[in-house]
């Protein structure tokens, strides 16, 4: 049976379960892509309509296709009518909407958190970012680019680890 009595905060506890499929330790709350929840039933009463708003973090980011049928799907676990998703491309997203919670996951799964704010970031390999194995900030920069777009490629020269950093944008 559908549930036709939700509210906004029942469809945001459903998002908070839903994982971003690249980086499997992060909620897609945690990334901070989930722009606005809307929902309002039709006329009379009759009927449940609801609109999810997501921004990539890369425009064409692959992920966005999978990470909206994981929405679906979940929504659909919990027995809420569907909803329509859309991409907000305006105003793009940003690391600084990623929550506090999110980046300390990032660290312990093994990537380098974002440093400081999008809006001061510089060229990276002027940044000490920090070595998520042994928080040594004696690394280098291998590559502009790591196991995906929105991640550079570092190296710790103390401890030898390869590791991603999630760029700032």
């Amino acid at each position: 049976m559908v549930n036709t009595t939700i509210t906004e905060n029942d469809i945001w506890q459903v998002l908070a379960t839903v994982n971003d499929p690249e980086v499997p330790v992060l909620s897609i709350l945690d990334l901070g892509i989930v722009r606005n929840v809307t929902i309002f039933q039709g006329p009379d009463e009759k009927g449940f309509y609801g609109k999810i708003a997501i921004t990539p973090t890369y425009s064409g980011c692959p992920a966005m296709d999978v990470i909206s049928l994981q929405i679906k799907l979940s929504l659909a676990e919990h027995n809420i009518p569907p909803i329509s998703i859309i991409q907000q491309l305006s105003p793009a997203w940003t690391t600084d909407w990623m929550s506090e919670a999110g980046k300390q996951k990032l660290v312990a799964y093994g990537i380098a958190a974002p440093i400081g704010k999008a809006i001061d970031q510089i060229n990276l390999e002027a940044l000490e970012i920090p070595c998520p194995q042994c928080n040594s900030i004696n690394t280098r920069l291998i590559s502009q680019f790591g196991s995906t777009a929105c991640k550079a490629l570092f190296q710790c020269n103390d401890c030898k680890e390869p590791f991603d950093y999630f760029k700032c944008h």
